[in-house]
């Protein structure tokens, strides 16, 4: 088991840094060096040499490449990533919670009519983009009901000001919250009900036990196991979902700054994102690959 994690990790690793090689590359062809978009395009080839050779961009590819890597962490966890993992971390807990007693209670209740109904409701919800029913929030309870503000405040540069002001923060979350509950509870109902017809569910049930017991204690932990490998993989998910929600209601995170360089052609962010995304994804991989192992121990490595 040690050994199969250590080889994950070690894997994991390469694959990171051909991520970040193979953006760098790009950054390198798309624009070499960013002093035309600092001095301008009628820059002098004496200032031009002077700013590069200022600012490292006269040495090796490989120098630039492990300087790439340290200033581009570095500005985006310098203040944005806090908040954009409250975020993502706040709305991933809220729909687990929500999630899987939902398609538990569909999949025991199946065909049913409140089984048709929550269907009707997450694929409605499943189907419709985050920006959208951002919008349709914003309308309901900022506009008509004036219960949480429509935007969050400018003045939240902190992380600590985001979580100490949960209001502020209601709608985004509830609207990552909602687009998470109607995927989660669609493959966790599918999960449940493949479980529902195995031997054990049977033989316990045979052995007299409650149906409490059954779902909460059998079921539920085994039916939960597709369910790790979908969080895992949705985490680079909720990076791309951030950056909807984050435009939409002015959120100081990751998103944001992406959607800011985009507009000002940063092209280091454009890519430092990218190289996040790569990241995210490998380590969601990994981490969904430990978490099953470790979760049922009929998986041998």
């Amino acid at each position: 088991m040690i050994g199969y994690i250590i080889r994950r990790i070690l894997v994991a690793l390469v694959i990171t840094i051909g991520i970040a090689a193979i953006t760098f590359e790009l950054l390198h062809l798309i624009s070499g060096s960013p002093v035309h978009e600092v001095l301008g395009r009628g820059a002098k080839p004496a200032a031009i040499a002077a700013w590069n050779r200022q600012h490292g961009y006269d040495r090796p590819l490989i120098t630039q490449f492990g300087t790439y890597l340290g200033q581009s962490v570095a500005t985006l966890f310098k203040e944005d990533a806090g908040r954009s993992i409250y975020l993502s971390g706040s709305s991933l807990v809220l729909s687990l919670l929500i999630a899987l007693p939902i398609g538990i209670a569909q999949a025991v209740k199946r065909n049913s009519l409140g089984d048709y109904t929550v269907t009707t409701i997450t694929f409605v919800l499943y189907a419709m983009p985050p920006f959208f029913l951002g919008i349709i929030l914003i309308d309901v309870f900022a506009l008509h009901l004036h219960i949480f503000p429509p935007l969050v405040p400018s003045s939240q540069t902190s992380t600590g000001s985001a979580i100490i002001h949960p209001r502020d923060y209601f709608l985004p979350i509830l609207t990552l919250t909602a687009v998470n509950i109607a995927s989660f509870s669609r493959y966790m109902r599918s999960s449940a009900l493949d479980n529902l017809a195995q031997d054990y569910i049977r033989l316990a049930r045979a052995k007299g036990l409650s149906q409490r017991r059954v779902l909460y204690r059998h079921l539920l932990r085994n039916a939960c196991l597709p369910m790790i490998v979908l969080v895992g993989l949705s985490i680079p998910d909720l990076l791309a979902g951030n950056l909807l929600v984050e435009v939409l209601f002015n959120i100081q995170g990751l998103g944001l700054l992406f959607f800011n360089a985009l507009q000002n052609g940063d092209y280091p962010i454009l890519l430092a994102y990218t190289v996040l995304g790569g990241i995210l994804t490998v380590l969601g991989n990994l981490m969904a690959d430990i978490a099953v192992t470790v979760a049922d121990p009929r998986i041998r490595i």
